[in-house]
């Protein structure tokens, strides 16, 4: 199985990758997780330093790939993940997807792209050129990270977009939205309501997973010292016993800007709206 995890730009997706692969480990799978970001920190919890990257390792080697070997880039990771990152070009030059597409070649190359039981692309945030979507084209299903808020709803409905358009030409389903550091969940209520997939968890606001992400340690791990933690791998755990169920997924189709503009903001007109009677009704009573 290949996951893709898309969303918006520091919605925290490199923290749940790195935890779902730990726990897709705790249920006996063989797991591969591919960094797509040029900053290249994706897998930085499950090694605990930055690995070099496909793209290095190609310009040392001066793209000859008969001279790379598996352990030039295949590092382990906590727990036996295998982590990869696959770099990218400089800051305002080249292309992300070209270098997924040459990190995918490679791994081929060394037979290692089909070794493992589930293969987890991490996907870069806030880009939408088709280079961007490339990780689609090699993935089953699609998961979207966001919060309770208008930006990460909105970057949300453009990765449904993505899918719907690869959908056409890859055997590729929407597992659904996983909701991050949310405390409520009125807007994502409203916009799964409009453009209807599956909810598969909500993680709530917890101080010790931004920690764990500081000390460069998955909740997995941390929670091997602090026992109390346990329930938070709880939440890990949920979202890959639904993937590995196999769920249908959905082929999304997504709002236009028009569509979803006038759905949260008049949402969020009606509530403003309500509480400020309801509150004006308090006062003069």
């Amino acid at each position: 199985m290949k996951i893709s995890i898309y969303g918006k730009g520091g919605i925290g997706k490199s923290t749940i990758s790195c935890n779902l692969s730990i726990a897709l480990a705790r249920r006996g799978k063989k797991v591969l997780q591919i960094g797509c970001d040029p900053k290249h920190d994706s897998t930085f919890t499950l090694t605990g330093f930055l690995i070099p990257t496909i793209i290095d390792t190609l310009q040392k080697k001066d793209y000859h790939y008969e001279d790379i070997w598996p352990e030039d880039v295949l590092y382990m990771g906590y727990n036996g993940v295998k982590c990869v990152e696959a770099g990218g070009p400089p800051a305002g030059a080249g292309c992300g997807g070209y270098v997924v597409g040459e990190t995918v070649k490679l791994l081929k190359e060394l037979n290692a792209f089909f070794e493992y039981d589930i293969i987890l692309f991490d996907v870069l945030g806030d880009v939408v050129c088709g280079g961007f979507a490339a990780p689609l084209n090699y993935s089953d299903y699609c998961l979207i990270v966001t919060d309770n808020g208008f930006d990460a709803l909105f970057a949300a409905n453009r990765i449904t977009a993505s899918v719907r358009e690869k959908a056409k030409t890859h055997p590729l389903r929407l597992a659904g939205l996983v909701a991050n550091r949310t405390q409520k969940r009125d807007l994502i209520d409203q916009y799964v309501e409009a453009c209807p997939m599956p909810v598969l968890e909500i993680l709530p606001l917890i101080e010790d997973i931004r920690i764990s992400r500081v000390q460069g340690k998955t909740v997995f791990e941390l929670a091997e010292s602090i026992f109390n933690l346990n329930y938070i791998c709880d939440f890990y755990l949920n979202i890959v016993d639904q993937l590995l169920s196999l769920p249908e997924g959905v082929i999304p189709i997504e709002l236009n800007d028009q569509q979803f503009f006038k759905l949260l903001s008049n949402f969020y007109l009606n509530t403003t709206h309500l509480t400020s009677s309801s509150q004006s009704f308090l006062f003069i009573e």
